[in-house]
């Protein structure tokens, strides 16, 4: 009985500790022996059914993890480290010289020996483009720097000049005088870049130089608020300051973008980054190194983001395309024939999944080129070919993104005749002028506001209050409306469900 007893109770002291101990590695977050053992097996290539992942290959070589050090090892002196110094002047050297003033006498003693000028530095990365010495960077690395400092591989200093700079890119080109043949790094091209690639990027965070991360490409076409021609790639790869202008490149050893932005609440990394496609920036690139200055293309049309109910309204399956609300008169979209309420489905070929995506392809156009252009109107689709001609005010395509709701409820909508005043100012013929919209309505929720003026319901003009009654109780409820409005000198679409 003894015997049994003590048995019993080893027995369950073993599995008391066997739980302890379970519990212990949990929160440790210690590999257990199975999973190590799976991944030893797959490192040795004796892979089986039951591996998770598949080999991948790198560099052209197959292997189950990524190796990106023979690559580092080869990129990594192509790229450099730019140091900037911009010469700042104190707040009160200017307020100076003014004699007989108590306050300026006040400053001029106790300033008497102080520097009236203080130097800010800043750090940031580059790479080499070209064996002549172009190096390509962001424009806010070098933007009213007084001197430029390129450090590469080596600690070789030269000092750089500024051939050009693209603000609406952040895209600058800078050159320097290399005193013997300098590497340059391949480019690749980024419009075949893939999601869930593998990517790494090197640069001098915080100025530690040639800093090396490593993630893969989390998404394409990301719209930021940069700028008009926003069309990033995002990653996971590790940036934080000091990365911006370096290098973000693919598993083949070529660059295909720079890196230049992330997403964060402190200032540093928060897995999200953002790097301006490398087809875009040597576009860019090219233009300032052969005349200086960049020439975009342009098309003369304002557009806006088609939510669900657009699409519906114009019998489409998908809220593809860029919607033109405006055509800027005697633009090349006017002379081509294009009308407000056309969606543009298609550039030169390429399909336009988002109405972002329209304003880049247009200002990579040359002046001069036709470009054939894909529209529905009235639900037929036709071929337009138009001319592209040059930008001349810097001012893009103009885009206008509504807020999409399809939740159904009354219109909200507080109707006026348009004051004389107002049809004189902005040359109104038509219409009826919103008063004021219902807090918490249908309309209110679609961004109508009070001050737009209502021209057309369903693409019929509509001349007045009446009119505009009319059109809406001849649509009949759960049907959808659709409204031009005009906002100041724009116009968009509208389109919500009948109450």
């Amino acid at each position: 009985m003894h015997r049994k007893y003590s048995v019993t109770t080893l027995a369950m002291t073993a599995i008391a500790f066997l739980i302890g101990g379970l519990i212990i590695a949990s929160c440790l977050d210690m590999t257990p022996y199975s999973t190590a053992q799976q991944t030893e097996s797959q490192t040795s290539g004796a892979a089986t059914r039951e591996s998770a992942s598949p080999p991948v290959a790198v560099g052209g070589k197959a292997g189950v993890l990524p190796n990106f050090a023979d690559l580092v090892e080869q990129l990594t002196p192509g790229v450099a480290n730019i140091s900037t110094t911009k010469v700042m002047k104190s707040p009160f050297a200017s307020r100076r010289g003014r004699p007989g003033d108590p306050f300026e006498q006040f400053l001029d003693r106790f300033f008497q020996g102080r520097p009236q000028e203080f130097r800010q530095q800043s750090l940031g990365t580059g790479f080499v483009i070209d064996k002549d010495g172009y190096i390509l960077t962001n424009n806010h690395v070098v933007d009213s720097a007084d001197e430029i400092i390129v450090t590469l591989a080596g600690d070789r200093e030269y000092q750089a000049k500024v051939i050009g700079k693209d603000v609406k890119t952040d895209i600058a080109l800078i050159k320097i005088e290399p005193d013997q043949e300098l590497p340059v790094l391949p480019i690749g091209d980024s419009d075949e870049l893939r999601i869930g690639e593998w990517i790494l990027a090197i640069g001098n965070p915080f100025g530690l130089q040639h800093t090396v991360t490593a993630g893969i490409v989390s998404a394409k076409g990301r719209v930021i608020g940069a700028g008009p021609y926003d069309d990033f790639i995002q990653v996971d790869a590790s940036i934080n300051p000091g990365n911006s202008g370096g290098p973000l490149i693919d598993s083949k050893g070529q660059v295909i973008g720079v890196n230049t932005a992330i997403y964060s609440n402190t200032g540093q990394s928060a897995g999200i980054g953002f790097a301006i496609p490398i087809n875009l920036a040597i576009s860019v690139a090219n233009q300032l190194k052969n005349q200086g200055r960049v020439t975009r293309g342009w098309l003369g049309v304002l557009i806006q983001h088609i939510d669900p109910d657009l699409a519906k309204s114009y019998g489409m399956k998908s809220a593809n395309g860029a919607l033109v609300s405006k055509v800027v008169p005697n633009s090349p979209a006017s002379k081509a024939g294009i009308q407000a309420g056309d969606v543009i489905l298609s550039y030169d070929g390429k399909e336009i999944r988002h109405h972002s995506d329209l304003p880049v392809l247009v200002a990579t156009t040359p002046p001069g080129e036709k470009a054939r252009l894909q529209v529905i109107r009235e639900g037929k689709r036709r071929n337009v070919s138009v001319t592209i001609e040059e930008l001349e005010d810097e001012s893009g395509e103009a885009t206008e993104s509504l807020d999409s709701d399809s939740e159904s409820g009354r219109l909200g909508l507080r109707l006026q005749t348009v004051p004389p005043e107002l049809a004189q100012e902005y040359g109104i013929k038509a219409g009826v002028l919103i008063a004021g919209v219902e807090p918490g309505s249908l309309a209110e929720q679609k961004g109508m506001q009070g001050g737009d003026v209502i021209l057309e319901i369903n693409g019929k003009k509509v001349n007045d209050v009446e009119t505009f009654i009319k059109g809406v109780r001849g649509i009949d409820s759960g049907k959808l409306i659709r409204l031009l409005v005009r906002r100041g000198e724009n116009q968009y679409f509208v389109a919500m469900p009948k109450p």
